[in-house]
C-alpha cells in the first residue's frame, strides 16, 4: 500500500512539474548518449591497442659468414639461443625460428625486384619472439645482452613500441577521465533540475515533517521521479546509439583496416551499463538533493 502511494506521489509530481521531468530527462539523455559513445569507442581503441600490442615481436638476428668474424651461426648456438628464450616463460609467449631459406622467400615476396638478380642468399637465420605483453618487448630484448654466441643483433622496432605504448596509455587515461567527468556533470544535473521540483513543493515537504513523516516517505516519491528520468533518458540514449550503430557504424568502420579481432564492447552490454547508470544517476541526484530540504 504504502509503495503504491510512492508511486502515484511520483508519477504525480512528474505529471505536475513537465518541464523540470523533462530537462531531466534530456539531461541524463544527452550525458548517457556521450558515456555510451565514450564507452564503444574507448573499448574499441582499447581493444586496437591490444591487436597493435600483440604484433610487437621481438626479432634475434643469427650471425652469417659475412656479418660476424668467427662465421656463420652453429646449430649449436641456435639452440641455446632457444632454450635461454623459453626458460623466460614469465616474458616470452612464444618463438618462432625463421630459416634463411624461409627469410629470403618472404624478402622475395616484399621486395622481388631486388631479390631478383642476387648471386646468393645473404639474409641472416632469425628467431621472433612475440611476448605474453606487448610491454615486455624491452625487457626481453634486455634480457638478451650481452648477446649470447652466434647472435649478430637484436632489434623490437623501439621507436614503433614506444610510440605504440604510449598511446595505449593515453586512450586509456582519457577514457578513465571522460567517463568520470560526464558521469558526475550527469548527476550535478540532474540533481540541480531536481531541485528546482522539490522546491516549488517545499512548504508541502515541511508539513509532511510537521505531522511526522519520516524522511524516507518524504524522500521516496523524488527518488523514484528520479528513477524515472534516469530510466526514460537511458532508454532514449540506447535507441539513439542504436540508431548510429545501424546507420553510421557501418560506413565508419569499412574505412578502417584494425584487423577481426579489434572489437568493441558488445552492444547489448552497453545498452544495460547505460540503463543502469540512469537510474544510479536519478536515484543519486535525487537522494543527494532532498538532504536540505529534510532539515525542519
Amino acid at each position: 500500500m504504502r509503495f503504491r502511494l510512492l508511486v502515484s506521489e511520483a508519477l504525480r509530481s512528474v505529471g505536475a512539474n513537465v518541464s523540470t521531468t523533462v530537462a531531466s530527462t534530456m539531461t541524463v539523455l544527452i550525458g548517457l548518449f556521450l558515456v555510451g559513445l565514450l564507452i564503444a569507442f574507448g573499448t574499441w581503441a582499447r581493444s586496437w591497442s591490444d591487436h597493435t600490442k600483440d604484433q610487437l615481436l621481438v626479432k634475434v638476428f643469427f650471425c652469417t659468414e659475412t656479418t660476424c668474424a668467427n662465421g656463420e651461426a652453429t646449430p649449436k648456438q641456435i639452440n641455446a639461443v632457444r632454450f635461454k628464450l623459453e626458460s623466460m616463460d614469465d616474458l616470452v609467449k612464444s618463438v618462432t625460428f625463421v630459416s634463411k631459406e624461409e627469410a629470403f622467400e618472404r624478402m622475395e615476396k616484399r621486395e622481388p625486384a631486388l631479390m631478383k638478380n642476387l648471386p646468393s642468399n645473404p639474409l641472416p637465420a632469425s628467431e621472433e619472439i612475440e611476448p605474453v605483453k606487448g610491454e615486455y618487448v624491452e625487457e626481453i630484448d634486455r634480457a638478451l645482452h650481452p648477446l649470447p654466441a652466434g647472435v649478430e643483433k637484436t632489434t623490437f622496432g623501439k621507436k614503433t613500441a614506444s610510440r605504440v605504448l604510449s598511446v595505449a596509455r593515453v586512450i586509456e587515461s582519457v577514457f578513465l577521465v571522460a567517463i568520470i567527468v560526464l558521469l558526475g556533470a550527469s548527476t550535478l544535473l540532474i540533481a540541480n533540475t531536481i531541485r528546482l521540483s522539490i522546491f516549488a513543493r517545499r512548504r508541502e515537504i515541511e508539513v509532511m515533517k510537521l505531522v511526522g513523516a519520516s524522511n524516507w516517505f518524504v524522500r521516496g516519491p523524488f527518488m523514484l521521479e528520479g528513477l524515472i528520468c534516469g530510466l526514460f533518458g537511458s532508454l532514449i540514449a540506447v535507441a539513439l546509439l542504436l540508431i548510429g550503430k545501424e546507420l553510421a557504424l557501418p560506413a565508419i568502420l569499412g574505412r578502417l583496416d584494425a584487423g577481426s579481432d579489434v572489437q568493441a564492447i558488445p552492444f547489448e552490454l552497453n545498452a544495460l551499463i547505460l540503463v543502469g547508470i540512469g537510474l544510479l544517476v536519478g536515484a543519486v541526484g535525487s537522494g543527494l538533493t532532498m538532504r536540505r530540504f529534510l532539515r525542519v
